[in-house]
């Protein structure tokens, strides 16, 4: 099997998965990891045959992706603005949306202030590693429920030369407020999905990523938000700012909650594809 052929033939067999677009960059993204050969190279050495070894990987890659196990988690990494991160099933695969919401806060503060800021419910690190690369002078500290996502996301800051304070914490526990000092920003991309919602999602998210990363209580959707604005009333000083990332259909209920809970200067967002996605507030 030829490096070309290998490209063909996966591209192929998953169409029936993805789009043709779409197809094509996830076979880039494994040939890339099977051969350790970028784009370029790979076209030159088209006709070049894979090793066994290769093959073998090649084989089992391709056997996971017809499972729908997402390219990242095959390969161990994602990119997240400009960043390559290490990924695994225990973190959410970082997604263009959280982009936005990096995006927001940096141009908020062009300056590059050397503020303290919090990341709740972490996950791979992706955005307090984002923002230390543009901060490098701010005190950035990260919070997870999870030991698994605390110690991928050290390893994450690490890798990128981020220092970044990490806290292994249930935001939702009484005590979290103890462990943590005054801010500037307290940012979070909470679970937001209600339960009812999980028989409509894709298997590749459903069998593959954390369901306590992504799931509430039908019952109770805003859990997260009201209690991470409980705790930013308690340690954001006056004129910090929360940011959030929503579910699409929330956003104007997650904007009368932090109003309700005396927030200021409450904006809702949306995405590049025209959805609520994002919130903003200022203690006063």
């Amino acid at each position: 099997m030829t490096i070309q052929s290998a490209f063909a033939g996966l591209t192929a067999a998953i169409r029936h998965l993805y789009d043709a677009r779409e197809a094509a960059n996830i076979g880039h993204l494994l040939m890339e990891h099977i051969t350790g050969l970028g784009k370029l190279d790979r076209v030159v050495h088209k006709d070049s045959d894979l090793t066994p070894a290769q093959e073998d990987l090649y084989q089992q890659s391709l056997t996971a992706l017809l499972a729908q196990k997402p390219i990242q988690h095959i390969t161990g990494k994602s990119w997240f603005y400009g960043l390559e991160l290490l990924v695994n099933d225990q973190v959410l695969i970082p997604r263009p949306e959280t982009e936005e919401l990096v995006e927001w806060i940096l141009k908020d503060h062009p300056s590059q202030p050397a503020w303290r800021l919090l990341d709740v419910g972490t996950g791979s690190g992706c955005i307090p590693i984002a923002i230390k690369k543009h901060w490098p002078a701010a005190d950035v500290w990260a919070m997870d429920v999870s030991t698994t996502a605390i110690a991928l996301a050290t390893r994450n800051a690490s890798l990128q030369h981020t220092p970044i304070r990490f806290v292994l914490q249930d935001v939702l526990g009484a005590d979290a407020e103890q462990v943590l000092p005054s801010l500037n920003i307290i940012i979070s991309n909470p679970p937001y999905i209600p339960e009812k919602e999980r028989s409509e999602m894709q298997p590749l998210v459903t069998a593959f990523e954390p369901s306590i990363a992504l799931f509430v209580p039908d019952r109770d959707p805003l859990l997260f938000y009201r209690r991470i604005a409980q705790l930013a009333k308690v340690r954001l000083e006056n004129g910090g700012k929360l940011y959030f990332e929503i579910h699409e259909s929330f956003g104007p209920d997650v904007a009368s909650l932090l109003e309700k809970e005396g927030f200021a200067d409450v904006q809702l967002r949306q995405d590049m594809f025209g959805k609520d996605r994002m919130v903003r507030a200022v203690k006063k």
